[in-house]
C-alpha cells in the first residue's frame, strides 16, 4: 500500500479538478492520504476533503499562519480533534526562511500544539525551516513536560537536529525535494534516518519530484518519492513499501489498518 502522509488537496491549485487528482492517485496504488491543516480557522475545508473514505486529515495552524491567532488554546486543538477523522495535531513549527509570523508568536504557537499532541496522543506534524537550534531547545523542552509522538515532516533540515528529534523518538517524512539534483545534503541526512520511522509523503500541490519538477505536484506522483528512498536506503521497491507502510500505522494509529 502506497500513503500520502501529507497532501494539501483543499488548497485553492484543486478547486478545478480535485475529485479527478484524487482519482489518479488511487489508480497510481495510493490507497491513503492525510489531508494536512494550514490553520485552524480554514479547518471545516480542510475536514470537507476528508469526506472520502481514503483521506483523512488533522487540525493545527502552520508557523506562517501563526500571526492570525496568537492566543490559540491548546482546548481549542483538542476539541477539535475529537472529530474521528482528525488523526494528527499541526502542521505546526517554525518557519525562519520567511518569517511570515513574528518568531515569538511562532514559537508561542508551536508549544500550544506540543501540549494539545500531549492530551490528545495524537501525532504532532511538525514544520521547521532554518530555525534548527530553537526547534530542537523547544522539542526537548516539551518533551519533558510529558512525551509525544512528532513527525519531522519534509524533513531538510539539518543532522543534529535530526539525531536530536530522532532521540526524542520521531518519525520522519520524505518528500519530493530528495529528489533534486541539489538536495546531496538531504539525502544524506534520510540515509541516517531510523529505517522503522520513515514515511513519504508529496506536500502536493508543492514539491514536485522529478521527472515533475515545476508542475503543480499530486498524491499520483508519490511513487517517484518511494523509489527515491529505496535508492537512498538501498531497499528494494517491496521492501520500501512495506517499511514506510508499517512506519505510517505506528504513527498514525488512529486510522484503521485495512
Amino acid at each position: 500500500m502506497l500513503i500520502d502522509s501529507h497532501v494539501n488537496l483543499h488548497a485553492p491549485q484543486f478547486d478545478d479538478d480535485r475529485e479527478a487528482v484524487i482519482s489518479r492517485a488511487l489508480a497510481a496504488g495510493v490507497r491513503l492520504m492525510v489531508n494536512i491543516c494550514d490553520r485552524v480557522s480554514n479547518f471545516e475545508a480542510v475536514r470537507a476533503v476528508a469526506m472520502h473514505p481514503d483521506i483523512w486529515c488533522t487540525v493545527g495552524t502552520h508557523p506562517h499562519e501563526a500571526k492570525e491567532n496568537p492566543e490559540l488554546a491548546a482546548a481549542t486543538l483538542v476539541d477539535l480533534a475529537q472529530d474521528p477523522r482528525v488523526v494528527g495535531i499541526g502542521e505546526c513549527g517554525l518557519d525562519f526562511h520567511y518569517d511570515l509570523s513574528p518568531r515569538d508568536i511562532q514559537a508561542k504557537v508551536f508549544r500550544v500544539h506540543c501540549e494539545a499532541a500531549r492530551e490528545t496522543g495524537l501525532p504532532l506534524v511538525v514544520h521547521t525551516r532554518e530555525a534548527d537550534d530553537v526547534m530542537g531547545q523547544i522539542l526537548e523542552e516539551e518533551y519533558a513536560r510529558g512525551p509525544f509522538r512528532m513527525l519531522m515532516h519534509c524533513y531538510t533540515s539539518g543532522a543534529d537536529l535530526a539525531r536530536k528529534a530522532a532521540g526524542l523518538g520521531a518519525w520522519f517524512s520524505v518528500a519530493g525535494i530528495a529528489t533534486f539534483k541539489t538536495a546531496d545534503d538531504v539525502r544524506a541526512v534520510i540515509a541516517e534516518m531510523p529505517a522503522d520511522r520513515i514515511i513519504v509523503e508529496t506536500d502536493c500541490p508543492y514539491l514536485a519530484p522529478v521527472p515533475y519538477r515545476g508542475r503543480r505536484n499530486e498524491p499520483a506522483f508519490l511513487p517517484h518519492v518511494l523509489a527515491k528512498l529505496a535508492e537512498i536506503r538501498g531497499w528494494t521497491l517491496e521492501e520500501a513499501e512495506a517499511r514506510t507502510e508499517d512506519a505510517f500505522f505506528a504513527l498514525f494509529d488512529r486510522i484503521p489498518r485495512p
